[in-house]
């Protein structure tokens, strides 16, 4: 802080460190959304035909086989 008005180097005021970047705490992180340990709500949807079922706790959705066509199911 060379003025010691708090912007930093040139071009880098408050709000640009870490933690900020593109999303700015919109990704719903390790208990939302389709990645692995999304939480144990939610709905296992085939991909091919749109059939649902719930998630089950402990099976991943890609082990499962879809109940109508057999396809493999994916994370909703």
């Amino acid at each position: 802080m060379p003025r010691g008005d708090g912007t930093g180097p040139a071009g880098q005021g408050p709000g640009t460190g870490r933690g900020l970047g593109r999303n700015q705490g919109s990704e719903m992180g390790r208990m939302g959304g389709n990645r692995p340990g999304s939480g144990p709500s939610g709905y296992c949807v085939c991909p091919k035909c749109g059939a649902k079922i719930a998630h089950q706790i402990g099976t991943p959705c890609y082990n499962l086989s879809c109940p109508k066509c057999g396809a493999k199911m994916v994370r909703e």
